[in-house]
């Protein structure tokens, strides 16, 4: 491979006599083009330069990436980075070359001499960054070739795989503690943007880290609006979340089935809305087509089972959305996480029932698993209920989840912020609903699931009422006050906190744990009113479209220029047959406008704009600006 435009700097300052961390921020400059580090980055690179290990705790978004790929271009040797995935790699080496770094990947869709050259390119000392998935790493072939290159680090990415109780668990992550032995004098980083404090301890143990510095960024992302609504009508109630407030923009809509995912994908195109299904039954083939097209396109939605969505790197994701409810928080932090990598505004929305309750309840309960791992799925779910049923600031629940409440206050920018819910003194209700569970068992040896509980509360009758004789009881009609959706609402509330719980294959309710309190009048129970859905407050009605929202501040003259920009960007990623943020993001579109250099020289001053990409695209893009001067 030949050196790369960056590649003459890089050596200069790897010669030179300069601090490690005034190299380290020309590298950022030159090469990435930023002007400055950002929290912990600048103590992470000083961390593992120096030849220290590091474990990294960072939201998506938040660079986690710099913090080995910048040590990787000081230190001598090649930065290997371990990744789960393959079906990116690709991509994720584009990135780095179309900034001038020297990068390449070994996996699985590589033919044999692919591969072959590869190696010899590591051997060679060609290789700045080299990407392979943990079960090709710890095949002793490849231990056997990295001991035969110069290393310079070890990257462990997405390093809350290792753990068997996270949402993400990879065996294969757990044979790379083998490297802190075959490779002592090599630094490692693990790197993850979802984490407990259970699982921190865990990974850190697993990888053998122990002796690591650990940094644990605030997981707070303040541009993304977290929003829970009840489902009625999914799709619908998902419609327009996208025409209200996300027409013409890149999404990504969760479904727990792959049925769900399929009609829910030709439901959005039947109105018009561009979208692509994705889930594991579908071929390889079509899977990778469907990534790369909505990699690639601006204003795409993808809609998937959670098999879709680890790594991706596509910064203009407005919204993400669920339409079931998702097993655990780490997974849904994971998963909203893919919005608004870029810092603007997005949503991560979520349509929320008693079914999603009842249905996860059934699927822990008669699952195949052991005991141990059923009560851990619970206390996933019951953390995840717990933030869908909150009547206070969603975000400093989510923050609490992982262990960073302390210094946060109400966000002002979630549903139960914007529109703070009502709510009422359900004990009583709920002393009824235990008292017609109770009655029903004892005297009629009868347990039935949420729908025909509700008609013994409110008196209606139907045929397995008449032939139980339930009009006998003494509960029959004694929760007439309320409605059928009221007395759902209600139950699923109960469900979230323990007052009643759903058993079995049929999901019948049973009285719960925290029961006993509510029927000895001992504690009060207060409840939520259901929340009628509610618009963004983000400045109300239909929304800016596609990229325009990044150039929202900009003049009319300005925005002119901005969408020549875009119109130039399209036409040379399309040559490239590369995303468009590869050849520049939004927001460097927008810092070019808003300095409108006159000259290369002062277009490399702004932010996103490296030294590689100067050369590159520099006459270009002045060369594009003034199509749209209308001064």
């Amino acid at each position: 491979m030949s050196s790369s435009p960056a590649a003459a700097p890089l050596a200069q300052l790897r010669d030179g006599e300069d601090a490690r961390e005034r190299t380290a921020l020309e590298i950022l400059s030159t090469v990435f083009g930023y002007d400055a580090f950002r929290g912990d980055q600048a103590a992470i690179i000083e961390q593992v330069a120096s030849g220290g290990d590091a474990v990294v705790l960072m939201p998506t978004g938040g660079g986690k990436s710099l913090c080995y790929q910048i040590p990787s271009l000081l230190r001598e040797g090649t930065g290997i980075v371990v990744s789960p995935l393959i079906a990116l790699m690709s991509d994720q080496v584009a990135a780095l070359e179309a900034v001038g770094i020297r990068a390449a990947y070994l996996n699985s869709t590589l033919e044999f001499h692919e591969a072959q050259a590869v190696e010899q390119q590591l051997l060679a000392g060609e290789l700045d960054l080299l990407y392979m998935a943990p079960e090709r790493l710890v095949l002793p072939r490849t231990q056997d070739l990295l001991r035969r290159a110069t290393l310079a680090l070890f990257a462990i990415d997405e390093a809350h795989c290792v753990s068997q109780w996270g949402h993400d668990f990879r065996p294969d992550y757990l044979g790379l503690s083998v490297l802190a032995e075959a490779f002592p004098e090599v630094p490692r980083i693990a790197l993850t943007a979802t984490a407990t404090e259970a699982t921190h301890r865990e990974l850190t143990d697993r990888l053998a880290m122990q002796d690591a510095k650990h940094f644990v960024a605030s997981f707070d992302r303040p541009n993304i609006q977290y929003r829970i609504e009840p489902k009625s009508t999914p799709r619908d109630q998902l419609l327009r979340l996208i025409t209200t407030e996300h027409e013409g923009e890149s999404g990504i809509v969760y479904c727990l089935s792959r049925r769900s995912v399929e009609q829910t994908a030709e439901a959005l195109v039947a109105r018009g809305i561009p979208a692509l299904p994705y889930h594991a039954g579908l071929d390889a083939a079509v899977r990778q087509d469907h990534q790369e097209r909505f990699l690639r396109a601006d204003g795409l939605i993808i809609v998937a089972t959670i098999a879709f969505g680890m790594g991706i790197d596509k910064p203009d994701v407005r919204f993400v959305a669920h339409l079931d409810l998702p097993k655990s928080i780490e997974g849904y932090y994971q998963e909203t996480g893919r919005a608004g990598r870029d810092g603007q505004p997005s949503t991560a929305w979520m349509a929320y029932g008693l079914g999603d309750v009842v249905s996860q309840r059934k699927f822990i309960d008669t699952g195949e698993s052991s005991e141990l791992f059923k009560r851990n799925a619970r206390s996933h779910l019951d953390a995840m209920l717990a933030l869908c049923e909150t009547v206070t600031c969603r975000r400093v629940q989510l923050l609490s989840y992982f262990g960073q409440e302390v210094g946060y206050e109400a966000c002002g920018n979630c549903d139960t912020c914007l529109s703070p819910p009502q709510t009422w003194d359900a004990t009583v209700a709920a002393q009824k609903l235990l008292s017609a569970l109770i009655r029903l068992d004892r005297e009629r040896g009868q347990k039935f699931g949420s729908g025909q509980v509700i008609e013994v509360l409110r008196g209606r009758e139907n045929e397995r009422s008449t032939q139980s004789r339930h009009h006998e009881l003494s509960v029959w009609g004694i929760g007439e006050e309320l409605g059928e959706k009221e007395w759902r609402t209600a139950i699923r509330q109960l469900l979230a906190r323990g007052i009643v719980e759903a058993e079995g294959e049929y999901g019948v309710l049973i009285p719960g744990p925290q029961a006993g309190p509510v029927l000895r009048s001992e504690v009060t129970v207060e409840l939520a009113v259901d929340r009628t859905p509610q618009r963004s407050a983000r400045g109300g009605g239909r929304r800016t479209a596609g990229a325009a929202r990044a150039a929202e501040s900009l003049e009319p003259a300005q925005r002119e220029r901005f969408e020549a920009l875009r119109a130039w960007r399209t036409s040379v990623a399309k040559e490239k047959q590369i995303p468009p943020y590869m050849v520049f993001s939004d927001a460097t579109l927008v810092g070019i406008v808003e300095s409108r250099p006159e000259s290369v020289a002062q277009l490399g001053a702004v932010s996103g704009v490296g030294a590689k990409k100067l050369a590159e695209y520099g006459e270009a893009v002045l060369e594009a600006l003034p199509s749209a001067h209308v001064d």
